[in-house]
Parts: C-alpha cells; sequence; structure tokens
C-alpha cells in the first residue's frame, strides 16, 4: 500500500506543478515557496532510497545526496517524478522487513517507505494551498498517517525539541476518527508518552473529526478553529500537545 501510494501522490504534486507560481508562498511551511518545497519533497525522497539502498544500520553523519536539480522551473515536475521512480525500484530491491536504523519506532526498512508517504503526501497538500485548490485524502490512507505520526512522534526530540515537554500525570488524550471508526489514545506519563491499546480508558482530552483533517491538525495545517473538529476535556492539556507536537 505505501509504497503504490508514494507513486500517486508523487505525480499529483507533480501535476500541480502545471496550474501555477512556482514562486507562489506555501501556508503550512512559512518562508518557503511553492519551487522550495518542492525542491524539499524530491530531495527527501532521494535521500530516503539512499538509506533503503545502503541499508544503513546506524545514524548517517550527513544528509547529501544527488539530487540533479533541473535548470528549468518547467521541468521539476519531471523531476519529482523521476525521484519516484527512483525510490520505487530501491522498494523493490529491499525486504520492508531487513532491519535498518530510522529515526522512528520501527527498526526495520519499512519505516522508510511509510514514512516517505505521508512526507509526500503532507506536501502535496501544503501545494495544493499555496495554490488555492481543496485537498482530498482517501480516509484509509489519512488515517494510517494519523497512526504513523502519533507512533512516531514520541522518537521526533532531535528535530522537534518541543515534544520533550509533552510529559504530564498519566493523562490520556484521545483521536477519533468520525468516518473510519478508529481511535488513538496517548498518555501522557512522568518520563515520556506514547500510544496505548487500553479500551474504555479515561481521557483528560476528546479530539474527533474526520481522519483527513485529523492528519492535517497534527501537522499544523489545519487549526482547532477550523469547525472541522469536536473537542473537549481539559483546555491546557490541549492547548500543551498542540503547542508541542509540531514537526
Amino acid at each position: 500500500m505505501h509504497a503504490d501510494a508514494v507513486a500517486r501522490e508523487t505525480r499529483r504534486l507533480a501535476a500541480l506543478l502545471e496550474r501555477g507560481d512556482l514562486s507562489a508562498p506555501v501556508p503550512g511551511c512559512p518562508g518557503w515557496t511553492l519551487l522550495d518545497l518542492v525542491r524539499h519533497t524530491g530531495g527527501v525522497q532521494r535521500w530516503f532510497a539512499a538509506l533503503l539502498r545502503a541499508g544503513v544500520q546506524e545514524a548517517p553523519r550527513t544528509r547529501e545526496v544527488q539530487l540533479d536539480l533541473p535548470e528549468r522551473e518547467d521541468a521539476y515536475g519531471a523531476w519529482l517524478v523521476a525521484g519516484a521512480e527512483l525510490a520505487a525500484r530501491a522498494f523493490a530491491e529491499v525486504d520492508p522487513d531487513g532491519p535498518m536504523w530510522t529515526w522512528g519506532a520501527d527498526p526495520h526498512a519499512r519505516f522508510w517507505v511509510r514514512r516517505m508517504l505521508y512526507e509526500t503526501l503532507v506536501h502535496r497538500t501544503d501545494a495544493e494551498a499555496a495554490l488555492g485548490l481543496p485537498t482530498v485524502i482517501d480516509p484509509v490512507l489519512a488515517a494510517d498517517g494519523v497512526d504513523e505520526f502519533l507512533v512516531n512522534l514520541p522518537y521526533a526530540t532531535p528535530f522537534a525539541p518541543g515534544v520533550a515537554r509533552l510529559r504530564g500525570r498519566d493523562q490520556v488524550l484521545r483521536f477519533r476518527a468520525d468516518d473510519t471508526g478508529q481511535e488513538w489514545l496517548v498518555q501522557l506519563r512522568s518520563d515520556g508518552f506514547g500510544l496505548i491499546r487500553a479500551a474504555g480508558q479515561d481521557a483528560a482530552v476528546f479530539v474527533r473529526g474526520a481522519a483527513a483533517d485529523l492528519l492535517l491538525l497534527l501537522y499544523g495545517r489545519l487549526g482547532r478553529d477550523a469547525g472541522a473538529f469536536r473537542t473537549a476535556g481539559d483546555p491546557e492539556l490541549l492547548d500543551r500537545w498542540f503547542d508541542n507536537s509540531a514537526f
């Protein structure tokens, strides 16, 4: 599912480049233009693919990778698609269950395929926002993206230092995707936080909405005041979560 979706999301992003000015600002990435967004997305895909091909077993010392940036702006769509094709070849060459260094919860090659998907998907929605276009995300894919975000967030402190402030006295935040029926319970502990699998667990905070909206909320692309959510519970805890969970 994840490998095929990377290719689809990349093609969707590439197609958007034919519809707008690459100098357009990107609301979800302050200070970036659409060209910056495209270069970042294509660069990350190429880096992840290089990690997969190398089967790295420890944190790399550099993120340098051959980008082959095009000289003309109208060639960036093809450049994105070419990067996705490089990634697809890397996916086919590696065992997804093979052990690998990752920064997240899953120390296997499949981590990078799943991570590449949501990196690409969220930036596709960023491009749509930059161009004033509506965003549609498949609910099943969106729910998997919510899960991927929440599973890996506790490990994100190296590049999202605010995550270290997500501590508590065993309070639970409950997120529910109303369209898929899935729920995620996050418990804040004195030594950290993470997902728990406790049906019927009382929650100090409850946030519910469509899976796609929840995904964009967690990534800071949609505000809680957007009218797409119902929330209940401790407002201070809710503020603390969203003030410190973005990456």
